[in-house]
């Protein structure tokens, strides 16, 4: 993926009270990890206040929202950041924005098509994968499975294609 291609890392579901506050679903790591950044979307919102909604979600003021009108407008606004602005990775950490559309081999030279999708449904991360005829399937993002990748490629031992 480009460095500067966009992330998306929470999205604006609606207005919270009528000062101007924002309802997020987050799609990172939480609170924490979403106050690492200060300016959205190539510096169109620029965030001053966040908070932790204890329900998975946050509340957030942007400098440029001051009324329950402006915030309600903004609802399904994504908020995005540069992906060279995400934290470097350790060996073997990925991000599922950089799996996405990444061609698929097998081990043994296959073309099987490319990653469409990451999901975790609470057991670690699934790829979906969708074949040159369109047929999909899924697969642990376990080295069983994924034995190696990179940014050019993902590599699929056979046994667990559909």
């Amino acid at each position: 993926m480009a460095q500067d291609q966009p992330v998306t890392l929470a999205a604006i579901v609606g207005a919270h009270g009528v000062t101007g506050e924002v309802r997020l679903k987050l799609f990172g790591e939480g609170v924490v990890a979403l106050s690492r950044y200060s300016s959205f979307n190539d510096g169109a919102l620029t965030l001053r206040k966040l908070r932790d909604d204890n329900k998975g979600g946050a509340i957030a003021r942007f400098a440029e929202v001051t009324d329950r009108n402006r915030a309600e407008a903004l609802r399904g606004t994504a908020l995005t950041v540069p992906r060279a602005a995400l934290p470097d990775l350790d060996e073997g950490e990925y991000y599922h924005t950089d799996l996405i559309g990444l061609p698929v081999v097998s081990t043994t030279g296959e073309a099987l098509g490319r990653v469409i999708a990451v999901e975790n449904y609470g057991a670690g991360d699934v790829i979906e994968i969708e074949r040159p005829d369109g047929k999909r399937f899924m697969v642990p993002m376990r080295v069983e499975a994924v034995p190696e990748w990179n940014a050019q490629r993902l590599l699929l031992d056979p046994v667990w294609v559909e």
